[in-house]
């Protein structure tokens, strides 16, 4: 099985695909959603977003949605963005490795069970 370009799964990456879980969402969206989904820890700056986007796009993990018919769509020159199903199986498993790593950090005593 060849190595994906994405793995281990930067942060940013995942990020943008728990963005788009639960709807379509262009570049901006993909934005304000990150810094609100991480309260404000996390601000993805253009370069870092359009870069992370271009590489999740190369492995499949979203896809490029023509909304060009819709009339909610807005700017005509807006990409939307939708999750792929290869892009929620590697969300979910990154989510796992995480939590694996809570566990860890709190037997460790690391980190208290106050957190997720």
């Amino acid at each position: 099985m060849p190595k994906r370009k994405l793995d281990p799964l930067p942060s940013a990456a995942f990020q943008i695909l728990l963005s788009l879980a639960d709807e379509d969402l262009h570049g901006y969206g993909i934005m304000r959603q990150v810094e609100q989904q991480t309260n404000g820890r996390m601000r993805l700056g253009p370069g870092t977003l359009y870069s992370s986007i271009q590489a999740l796009l190369e492995e499949g993990l979203i896809a490029e949605v023509d909304r060009s018919n819709d009339p909610d769509g807005g700017d005509e020159r807006r990409r939307y963005y939708r999750l792929a199903s290869s892009g929620r199986k590697v969300a979910r498993a990154e989510a796992e490795r995480l939590a694996d790593l809570l566990r860890v950090a709190r037997t460790k005593k690391i980190l208290g069970g106050d957190h997720v």
